[in-house]
């Protein structure tokens, strides 16, 4: 499907997952204007990318491994305002890692991992590999954060709820901390079901991450005024 937003344009046909709300409110939501460099591991369609591009100054950099995925994102990247500050490389996380110089760090990186866990069948492959963290383990994942993090940056994340347990659990082997969480619920009166959390390096001692919601609708199914703050610079309704 094709998505106007209001200064640029997704074509998505070619993509495993197609533009959704946790990318949108992520895209939005991280504290990356003042980066100068941006990382957006496992890319897509390239709207992480192009929202950050957007709303910063900074040169991005796009990993995607799906070769289809990675031709849209391209095309997406080369019909926007921005093609000049936007880089895809198509590969893997992995092998980006090993493949950049030793201090090309970033000052923030952002990703809408996979997040089904394996026995969840998806029924197309591209789909199926989007979505499932067998593509991209929570381990690979923050380890890959944490060679291309910068000493002092953030990296933006967001996550199901009930992938939580299990991402703390691998966390805290890790050398990064959560810093922030926010709890992304649906409609008023539900419980959270996804989670927006900001990682950095560890530290000593350690700061307990702040913690705040975000409510997307109402019961009248409009959305939250905090969501269209949120949401304004890039929804053409707003």
């Amino acid at each position: 499907m094709a998505f106007t937003f209001k200064q640029f344009h997704i074509d998505d046909m070619n993509c495993g997952m197609a533009v959704g709300t946790d990318s949108v409110v992520l895209g939005a939501w991280a504290q990356l204007t003042a980066a100068k460099t941006v990382l957006d591991i496992g890319a897509g369609s390239g709207l992480l990318s192009l929202m950050a591009a957007q709303r910063s100054q900074a040169h991005i950099t796009s990993v995607e491994l799906d070769t289809s995925a990675a031709e849209a994102c391209q095309h997406n990247f080369h019909n926007s305002p921005w093609a000049n500050r936007l880089t895809l490389v198509n590969s893997s996380i992995q092998d980006f890692c090993q493949q950049i110089e030793y201090q090309e760090y970033f000052d923030h990186i952002i990703c809408n991992p996979p997040y089904f866990e394996q026995g969840t069948q998806a029924i197309q492959s591209q789909r199926a590999m989007a979505r499932h963290t067998d593509s991209l383990s929570f381990t690979a994942l923050l380890d890959a954060i944490h060679v291309c993090l910068a000493p002092q940056g953030n990296a933006s994340l967001i996550l199901p709820m009930q992938s939580m347990a299990r991402f703390n659990e691998i966390l805290a082997h890790s050398q990064l901390s959560l810093i922030e969480i926010t709890n992304l619920i649906s409609i008023v009166g539900k419980s959270a079901n996804r989670v927006l959390c900001v990682l950095a390096h560890k530290t000593h001692p350690q700061i307990a991450p702040k913690i705040s919601d975000i409510t997307i609708r109402e019961l009248s199914g409009q959305y939250t005024q905090t969501m269209v703050q949120l949401i304004r610079d890039f929804y053409l309704k707003y």
